[in-house]
């Protein structure tokens, strides 16, 4: 990554109405990235606070003052020419009415609407943690007994998981697996959750559900190979292979290892500060794995992550 590249730290909020709507500005003309909509705010100085800058900038782009609530998420992202840091709060109290005092334009945003307005790259992964899952679990190898996995899915879902990896990998799994990932699609789609099924893109096609891609995958593809509709997501562990998953229209990533782990030993881990020096290089939402559990959500925020994915933190007690 080039030393040259000018730093900016930038304090953002998610300002939500009593509606639930979120505001909007748009970057007026003459600014870098014109006419993109997003979260307000502005440059943190030497020596001030993220929350004493946020309140600031507040106050003077759009005339209120507010109190700063939770962190959402700091997203590290490398432009042309810098590299930015954006440290996002929520916000719901605030005295005044918002105006554009420096004549941008604002919207207030039903949530669901957000991802049709075109934002800048550091603001697109704020959208994905408003509104995507936090946790994104990947299914272990199904055992002798097909009931059991399938009950400890169903005790995963009901504790809240809206985002699934099913996945096995294990070749003498494979003639009884098209009929299991078809059951665990199902049991998925009456909870209300995502299923992506790891690998197989015409299975995926046949059960209606979205694909994850291996990484190996990646470089063998020249286009998006489910429809819009359908999700695809993809396993990386380099810049590379980022690149890749955005160019081709993924609509996630999991990068890893972050921690150590016991299913690879050997690895030699991201840490929290390489897995946000990778995440720099795109704008996808983005799961840390490796070694992770709920416990490291707040640190993955902090880092640049949607979430954490994992499979033994996520995954029912049932199956032990």
């Amino acid at each position: 990554m080039p030393s040259s590249l000018r730093f900016i730290h930038v304090a953002a909020a998610v300002i939500t109405d009593v509606r639930g709507r979120i505001l909007l500005a748009r970057r007026t003309d003459g600014r870098d990235l014109a006419g993109l909509w997003e979260f307000p705010g502005g440059k943190r100085e030497p020596g001030e606070s993220l929350e004493h800058a946020l309140i600031r900038e507040l106050q003077e782009e759009l005339g209120i003052t507010v109190q700063v609530g939770a962190a959402l998420i700091s997203v590290p992202q490398q432009y042309p020419d810098k590299r930015l840091r954006l440290d996002v709060r929520q916000v719901t109290a605030w005295q005044g009415i918002p105006r554009g005092v420096e004549g941008q334009a604002l919207a207030w945003v039903a949530p669901e609407k957000l991802p049709r307005y075109p934002m800048p790259p550091a603001d697109r992964p704020v959208v994905a943690a408003l509104l995507q899952p936090d946790r994104y679990l990947v299914t272990p190898e199904p055992g002798d007994d097909d009931a059991v996995w399938l009950a400890s899915l169903s005790a995963a879902l009901a504790s809240g998981l809206r985002r699934v990896q099913l996945r096995a990998r294990a070749i003498d799994l494979q003639p009884r697996w098209r009929e299991l990932a078809a059951a665990g699609a199902a049991l998925c789609r009456k909870a209300g959750a995502e299923a992506l099924v790891n690998g197989d893109i015409d299975l995926a096609l046949e059960l209606g559900i979205g694909v994850h891609l291996r990484s190996s995958q990646l470089a063998g593809l020249s286009s998006r190979p489910l429809p819009e509709s359908l999700p695809v997501a993809a396993s990386c562990h380099t810049a590379e292979s980022l690149q890749l998953a955005q160019a081709l229209g993924c609509d996630f990533a999991v990068l890893g290892s972050v921690l150590p782990t016991a299913t690879h030993p050997e690895a030699s881990p991201l840490g929290w500060e390489g897995f946000a020096k990778l995440r720099e290089s795109v704008s996808l939402p983005i799961y840390a794995i490796g070694g992770l559990s709920p416990a490291d959500l707040p640190e993955a925020r902090q880092h640049g992550a949607q979430g954490i994915a994992a499979i033994r933190s996520l995954w029912s007690p049932l199956s032990s």
